[in-house]
């Protein structure tokens, strides 16, 4: 049992963030739940512009890794014109950067979104899970 005088440690405290509510990380489940959204937003755009002559139906116009531009342009523009993408919108996310009170940024938008498409480094996850494109760019995803 924890004694009076020790407090208790929650996500995003090493960051200044508040424990729940506007402000505060944003949960694991819901950032999956926009990224999944992002992914199917960026499919649904690029399927139209896609082809393949070796399948046939609904599985000719898969785009496969073409829906990476759609995904890619909805993290850039997203990220520097509203401090979210498409996903993040509809689950109620924001970007926020944690060693200043000022935009993303292009610089750190374009790094942050290289990292997410990468995928491999959202999974390397800090002590408050947020993912290597977080960390390297000094961001966070909030509840909005």
């Amino acid at each position: 049992m924890p004694d009076a005088g020790s407090a208790q440690r929650y996500r995003g405290q090493s960051i200044g963030l508040p424990p729940s509510g506007p402000g505060s990380l944003a949960p694991t489940g819901r950032r999956l739940a926009a990224f999944v959204l992002d992914l199917l937003a960026a499919t649904l755009v690029a399927a139209p512009f896609v082809h393949r002559r070796d399948l046939s139906g609904l599985a000719a116009h898969l785009p496969g890794q073409w829906s990476l531009i759609p995904l890619a342009l909805d993290y850039l523009v997203g990220l520097l014109l509203f401090g979210r993408t498409f996903g993040m919108y509809l689950t109620g996310l924001r970007v926020i950067r944690v060693d200043a009170e000022l935009a993303v940024g292009p610089g750190r938008a374009l790094v942050r979104t290289a990292l997410l498409i990468a995928l491999l480094p959202a999974l390397v996850v800090d002590q408050d899970f947020r993912g290597l494109q977080d960390r390297l760019t000094a961001t966070a995803v909030i509840v909005h």
